[in-house]
C-alpha cells in the first residue's frame, strides 16, 4: 500500500499520528510566538494561526464523524464546541496588535484552552479511533485529512467551526479567499 507514488505507507500516515505531530508542532508555536519579538513574533502567529485555522477544520470534517460513531455524540460534539469557541478567539487574537499586552495575555490564556482541547482528544477521542478503526483505515483517514487541509480556509471563520457540514460546505470557498489574502498580503 502506498500513500505517494514511490513511497510506502509509514506510521505517519495514520490520521491519529498525524494530528499528535500538528498537536506538538501546535504547542511549540504557542512558545514561539509568546518568546518572539518583532516581526518574527507576527510571523510566528501567522504560523500558527494558519495551522490552527487548518488543522481544526479538517478534523472537523474527517475525524469528528468517526468519532461521533465511534465516541459518541457527546464526546463529537464536546470537542466541536471547543473548537468553534476556539475559532471565535483566535478571530479576536487576529485583530489584536501582537506586540500588545492584550495580546500576549489572550494568547496565553488561549493557550491554555487549546493544550485542554489536545488533552481531551487525546485521552478521549484518538484511543476510541484507534481501537475501533485499522490502520488502514486510519491510513485512509489520512490520505482524507492531507486533501481537507489542502482546501482548508487559513484563517479563523466563526460561522462555519464546529460543524462538519458548514466547513464540508462552505470551508473550500472560504479557503480560496483565505489563501488569495495569504499571498498578497505585503510582507
Amino acid at each position: 500500500m502506498t500513500t505517494e507514488p514511490g513511497r510506502p505507507a509509514g506510521p505517519e500516515d495514520d490520521i491519529l499520528e498525524q494530528l499528535l505531530q500538528q498537536h506538538e508542532e501546535i504547542r511549540n508555536l504557542f512558545a514561539e510566538t509568546l518568546e518572539s519579538e518583532g516581526e518574527a513574533k507576527q510571523q510566528c502567529f501567522d504560523e500558527l494561526r494558519g495551522l490552527l485555522a487548518v488543522h481544526e477544520t479538517a478534523e472537523e470534517m474527517i475525524l469528528r464523524p468517526v468519532a461521533r460513531r465511534v465516541a459518541g455524540k457527546e464526546e463529537a460534539a464536546a470537542r466541536n464546541d471547543e473548537e468553534s469557541r476556539a475559532n471565535e478567539e483566535l478571530a479576536a487574537l487576529e485583530k489584536l496588535d501582537v506586540h500588545s499586552a492584550e495580546f500576549d495575555a489572550r494568547l496565553t490564556a488561549f493557550q491554555r484552552e487549546v493544550e485542554h482541547h489536545a488533552q481531551h482528544e487525546e485521552r478521549e477521542e484518538f484511543p476510541r479511533v484507534r481501537a475501533e478503526c485499522t490502520l488502514d483505515d486510519r491510513r485512509a483517514m489520512g490520505r482524507r485529512l492531507r486533501a481537507a487541509e489542502r482546501l482548508a480556509p487559513t484563517h479563523p471563520h466563526p460561522g462555519t467551526a464546529g460543524s462538519t457540514a458548514a466547513q464540508w460546505t462552505v470551508g473550500p470557498f472560504v479557503a480560496l479567499l483565505d489563501r488569495a489574502k495569504d499571498a498578497l498580503r505585503p510582507d
